[in-house]
Formats: C-alpha cells, sequence, structure tokens
C-alpha cells in the first residue's frame, strides 16, 4: 500500500466503521428522543392523571433517572461477558415495555412504572463499547464526538417537536411512538450494525471495578461528577413547573410552547461558540465554567420574579439553555482532561451515574417544593441549587490543557508493558501513560504545547 493511501485509511473511516458508527447514533439518538420528548409538556398533560400530586408528576418526570443510574454501569460490564448486541436488545425491549406502560397508564403510578421502566433499558455503556468495538483507536475520539453531537441535536428536536406531536397525538400517543422507535432500532441494530466476533474491554469508554475507588477519592472529578447532577437537577426541576408557568403565568398557549423552545436552543447553541473556543483556545476553561453556572442563577432570578412576564420568561430562557448547552458540552471535556490515563471510561461512568441520579431527584424535589411554595418557591429552590453548585466551582483547581492519545502497541507481556509505559512517561510533553496489556494498548495524557512528537513517533509511529 502507498505511503498517501495509508495516509487516507489512517485519517478517514472505513465503510464498516461508517456503518456502525451511524447505525448506533440512530438507536442512541432515538432512545434519548423517546426520553426528551416528553419534558416540555408532561407536566401540563399528568395533572389530569388519577392521584396526580405536583410531587408525583415531578418523580414521573424524573423517574427513568434512577433506574439507569443503578443498572447503566452493570449493563455494560454485562455486555463485557455476553456481547454487546444482547444487552442492547434487551434493554431496548425493556425501554418499550416500559414506553407502552406509560402510554396506556391513566394513574400516575402508572405513569411513575413506565418511566422506571424505561430508565431500566440502560443501554448508554454497551453503546459505547460497541462504538469501541467497531472503530479503530484513532478513529475512536472522532467517533464519540458524534455520540455526543447526536445526543445534543435529539434534545434540541425533542423540545422544539413535542409540543407539536402532542397537539396530534397527546403524551400517550408520544409514548407509543417511543415504543415502536425503540421495537424498529433493534431491527437496525440487528441487521445494520457490523458483527464484532470479539468484544474487548476499552479503558478508554467503559468503567473497570478495580479503578472506581480511586475515581472516588479524585476531588476534582467528583467536583465536576457534582457539577453534572446539579446541572440536571435543574433541567427536571424546571421543566416540572416552567411549562405550567409559560401557560397559566405568562399568559402562553400551551400549544405554541415549541415555537418558543426551538428558536430558543438554536440562539442558544450559536450563543455558546464562543465561548467553547475561549475555554478550549485560550485556556480559560473554568472561567467560562463559572460564569455559565452564574448565568443560570441569573436565568433563576429572572423566573423567581418575573415569572409573569412572557418576554422576561424567554430572555430567561435564552440564558439557561446557553448556560445549559455550554456545560453540557464542557463538563465530558473538564472530566476527560482530569482522568488519569487509562481511566476515562471509569471516570465517566461514575459522571453519567450522577447525571441520571440529578434527573430524578430534580424531578421529585421540584415537583415537591411547587406543590409546597407554587412557581416561585421552585425557582428559589434552583437558585439555591445554583448557589451551593458556585462555591464548588470557585473552588476548582484549574485543568491541565491535556488531551487524550491512544497508542495502538499490539501483543506485550506485563514486564514489556511497564517498560513501555516507562519510556512513554518520560518523553516530553506526554503527562500521563499507561499500557494495558489485554487490550493492546497504550493510553496517553498528552500537553501538546510541549509534546516532543519526535520521540514519540520514534516509540511508535501510530497514534489517534
Amino acid at each position: 500500500m502507498s505511503q498517501n493511501k495509508e495516509k487516507h485509511f489512517t485519517l478517514g473511516m472505513t465503510p464498516v466503521e461508517r456503518r456502525g458508527l451511524f447505525s448506533l447514533i440512530g438507536i442512541y439518538a432515538l432512545r434519548m428522543l423517546g426520553l426528551f420528548l416528553i419534558l416540555p409538556v408532561f407536566s401540563l398533560y399528568a395533572h389530569d392523571l388519577e392521584g396526580a400530586t405536583p410531587s408525583l408528576i415531578g418523580l414521573a418526570l424524573g423517574a427513568y433517572g434512577i433506574t439507569q443510574a443503578i443498572l447503566q454501569i452493570p449493563f455494560g460490564l454485562l455486555s463485557d461477558r455476553i456481547g454487546r448486541k444482547p444487552v442492547i436488545t434487551g434493554g431496548l425491549i425493556l425501554f418499550a415495555i416500559g414506553s407502552a406502560v406509560a402510554a396506556m397508564a391513566t394513574t400516575i403510578t402508572g405513569v411513575i412504572i413506565g418511566r422506571a421502566l424505561q430508565g431500566s433499558g440502560a443501554i448508554a455503556a454497551a453503546i459505547m463499547a460497541l462504538v469501541a468495538d467497531l472503530t479503530r483507536e484513532e478513529q475512536r475520539t472522532k467517533a464519540m464526538a458524534m455520540i455526543g453531537l447526536s445526543i445534543g441535536v435529539a434534545f434540541a428536536f425533542a423540545l422544539g417537536v413535542g409540543p407539536v406531536l402532542n397537539r396530534w397525538i397527546g403524551v400517550p400517543g408520544l409514548f407509543w411512538m417511543t415504543a415502536i422507535l425503540a421495537i424498529l432500532a433493534i431491527g437496525v441494530l440487528n441487521f445494520g450494525v457490523p458483527k464484532v466476533t470479539a468484544p474487548r474491554h476499552h479503558s478508554d469508554v467503559e468503567p473497570a471495578p478495580k479503578q472506581f475507588l480511586r475515581i472516588l477519592k479524585d476531588g476534582q472529578i467528583m467536583r465536576l461528577a457534582l457539577g453534572i447532577f446539579m446541572l440536571h437537577v435543574l433541567l427536571t426541576a424546571t421543566f416540572v413547573v416552567l411549562p405550567i408557568s409559560l401557560r397559566d403565568e405568562s399568559g402562553l398557549a400551551s400549544a405554541s410552547h415549541g415555537y418558543v423552545y426551538l428558536p430558543i436552543l438554536i440562539l442558544s447553541i450559536l450563543t455558546m461558540v464562543p465561548f467553547i473556543i475561549l475555554a478550549e483556545k485560550k485556556r480559560r476553561m473554568k472561567e467560562v465554567f463559572v460564569g455559565a453556572v452564574i448565568t443560570l442563577g441569573i436565568a433563576e432570578l429572572i423566573w423567581v420574579f418575573f415569572h409573569t412576564s412572557l418576554a422576561l420568561t424567554i430572555v430567561a430562557l435564552w440564558l439557561f439553555f446557553s448556560a445549559f448547552n455550554l456545560l453540557e458540552a464542557t463538563l465530558p471535556s473538564l472530566v476527560s482532561k482530569r482522568s488519569p490515563a487509562g481511566s476515562k471510561g471509569t471516570a465517566m461512568g461514575v459522571y453519567s451515574t450522577c447525571q441520571f441520579l440529578g434527573a430524578f431527584i430534580g424531578g421529585w424535589s421540584g415537583g415537591t417544593v411547587y406543590g409546597q411554595f407554587s412557581f416561585t418557591g421552585a425557582f428559589i429552590f434552583g437558585a439555591i441549587v445554583v448557589l451551593l453548585w458556585l462555591y464548588f466551582a470557585f473552588t476548582m483547581i484549574p485543568p491541565k490543557h491535556l488531551r487524550s492519545h491512544i497508542l495502538s502497541v499490539g501483543n506485550l507481556n506485563p514486564n514489556e508493558a511497564d517498560a513501555l509505559a516507562k519510556r512513554l512517561s518520560e518523553i516530553a510533553g506526554v503527562d500521563d501513560a499507561v499500557v494495558v496489556p489485554d487490550e493492546g494498548v497504550a493510553y496517553l495524557k498528552i500537553d501538546d504545547e510541549h509534546l516532543d512528537q519526535a520521540a514519540l513517533d520514534s516509540i511508535h509511529p501510530v497514534i489517534s
């Protein structure tokens, strides 16, 4: 093979990689779409269900989070043992059953059970592992970024389209639609995703039980995990009360809510781009991070004092989503920078668990506070959450600007792996290096400004 062809093969995805990645993006996005579609409309619908109280409505909205948090890591580890596709198929079946239960429910308890069943289809870790199985090391970062982008697109689409679809088919229809999409996703998984003959553990995307204690003791990583927990407490608690406030306090008909959410989300994405550039390129990550948390607090305070004003409510929505999207994009980057080499999968597993716990706690607590103290109390609760978060944000140590690299090293025995890790860690610009013989790769944390690329290439020429 010529040098040019070899370079093209390294930099671009193969047809098999593209087929597998885009099929899995579709499955992941459809599942997230099913969870998010009811977010802007559920609290408006749920008041008519038998036994509904504000606390139980919030619990129903966030119930998927508790089962997702409990099961996502075990399901990911199970997929190492029995294969990715059986675990993902089983998760999609559980998700479809939960959607059907929620669609047929006439009581709030029935919807809570359905939402919990939806969350029990915890396939995120197994999908990420299958993506890693299907992509070469040098393509994996790109593949994971595309998965993350698909989640953001699904979220924006759900908030904009959910109220419109609700006018046509109602919330039960939305649940039925997500059940059908889950069944279609099973077909895509089993007929569209290439077969993996020998799934392997990938420390860059999968948690490893022996690393959990190390991650849980890392105060900086746990600050970031607490951050995503609080962000999703705010999101779910806000959407317990905001749709009702928009309709009853600000005077916006529920059928028009989608026409507000979608343009604001698009504008908020455009707003956050310069700040991401400032954080990453200008190395102002902590300042941007703290500023985004403060912006969330400003949005909550506007809602506290001016939730009867439609114009100011919309301004607060723009601030909220600009900060939310910025934090949703930067928090995983911070975790990646802070996690030790070879431990990113474990750190992200803890992070994701906290994210789903936040959705559960946010729904339940937001509904409870709203039931006791109405709209003002619910938004004050959000402001208090932000105030607590600010303490941890201000005292965060600014991260080193490191990025992860994966080096394919082939078959090595433990002694050879230790020797290679020592050589790699001695190269200028390599902050940390771990060689995992079972995976045939070395995980590196690299500072590009100080990296001795020639020295790294002299050890091994193929890096991601």
